[in-house]
């Protein structure tokens, strides 16, 4: 049995058609092979290129569940990669730095309409996101500005019920560091024999410990697809 790789570092994509290259593979080659090349794909000018790429995403939403978030999700990254395309067309080159951080941040403002239960619940976390009226720093870092408590900012505990609590902002940088400077496991499997010895005695320890915590877990998200 081959299992081919479907994910491969997609948070590290520069644009949204390298997002679609390395993010759900499997499922975007079945799109381009049975839906979007049916359509015509890019052989029949470029209107009918634009309008396949919508068409395709859409139907890539649906696939997910027959929902308006899905739908609003499908049609959003449809008309990201048709924005995508026509400034390929236009010969037009972006900062990598600035490329990657609006892709990234594309991609996961567009999750909210993903993972969100309505449409009314993605726009108030959406809302959420962008409003400074939801921001609570934590206390024993922010004193000096204990003064505008209510007025601009709020203090109290911050991620609360999040295991690590007010050591979760150092986690999550520290994770994004570790993402987007390190090689991913499938780089890594190429050489993996060729380590120290080290790294293969620490890996080893956390494929035991992960062992030993199989009973904790909870619900692949693709079980609902």
């Amino acid at each position: 049995i081959k299992l081919p790789i479907n994910f491969n570092s997609p948070y590290k994509a520069l644009n949204i058609q390298d997002f679609w290259r390395r993010w759900h593979m499997t499922l975007s080659r079945f799109l381009r092979d049975y839906i979007y090349i049916p359509l015509g794909g890019n052989r029949k000018g470029e209107f009918r290129t634009y309008t396949n790429l919508l068409a395709t995403f859409l139907i890539g939403g649906l696939w997910h569940g027959a929902g308006w978030t899905f739908i609003i999700w499908g049609a959003l990254h449809g008309i990201a990669l048709a924005i995508h395309r026509f400034w390929q067309s236009l010969g037009f080159k972006m900062n990598k730095i600035l490329a990657w951080f609006i892709t990234f941040n594309f991609i996961n403002i567009t999750w909210i309409f993903f993972r969100a239960k309505d449409f009314e619940s993605a726009i108030k976390v959406l809302g959420s996101m962008f409003s400074l009226d939801n921001v609570v720093l934590p206390e024993k870092y922010f004193k000096f500005l204990a003064e505008y408590n209510e007025v601009y900012f709020r203090f109290g505990t911050t991620y609360q019920n999040i295991f690590g609590e007010s050591k979760t902002t150092t986690f999550i940088l520290l994770g994004l560091l570790v993402v987007l400077a390190f090689k991913n496991s499938m780089e890594l499997r190429l050489t993996f024999f060729n380590l120290p010895k080290f790294f293969i005695y620490i890996s080893i320890i956390l494929m035991a410990y992960t062992l030993t915590n199989m009973t904790k877990f909870t619900e692949f998200l693709y079980f609902n697809f």
